[in-house]
């Protein structure tokens, strides 16, 4: 997942940083490789900090490049702070920087995550990446499908949960599979 979210940041990175007379030249790729791990620290620490519920929602309909988003917010101010103390860009610069960057790679990465003909991101690489392989912080994020997945008729047994019976409903063919039930839990129709 790094080697693609690199990628991401380089393609939007061109007009924010590259082609910024804010930012100096010789701060293009440090700016860069700050821009990326402003994300991953940004998703682990709310995934560290139990604050799953916004990075839940980043994952849910088509929201991940709105900057209004809790979770877009978080991460966006993050890199606009590190951006003006690392590289001493003006607060107008380095807002602009991060308010150009963060909403474009955020929406893309999701989007592609969420996208069944695009290979490059699967969202279980992502959560997985976030949280280390730390079975209870994957845990935590089962938690917040369970408890938003209701809203998004994810409930397959009615049952007023989203668990592992839900699951083999969807597997089974009752209900557009697991194809089916991923694609309502992150946006799709």
């Amino acid at each position: 997942m790094f080697e693609q979210l690199t990628q991401l940041v380089n393609q939007f990175g061109n007009d924010a940083v590259v082609n910024n007379p804010a930012v100096p030249n010789e701060n293009n790729q440090a700016v860069l490789e700050e821009a990326n791990s402003s994300i991953v620290d940004s998703l682990k620490g709310m995934v560290a900090n139990g604050n799953i519920s916004d990075l839940a929602e980043l994952f849910q309909g088509n929201n991940a490049a709105d900057g209004s988003n809790p979770a877009v917010k978080q991460i966006t101010d993050k890199l606009s702070g590190s951006l003006g103390e690392k590289f001493g860009l003006s607060s107008d610069a380095a807002s602009g920087v991060a308010g150009s960057l963060i909403p474009n790679i955020l929406g893309s990465l999701i989007g592609k995550a969420k996208d069944p003909n695009d290979s490059s991101f699967n969202v279980n690489d992502i959560i997985g990446a976030i949280t280390g392989g730390d079975n209870q912080a994957n845990g935590g994020i089962m938690d917040a499908i369970s408890k938003y997945g209701g809203q998004f008729g994810l409930d397959q047994n009615a049952d007023g949960k989203v668990d592992m019976s839900d699951a083999v409903s969807a597997v089974s063919g009752k209900s557009g599979g697991l194809g089916g039930l991923l694609g309502k839990l992150f946006g799709g129709k």
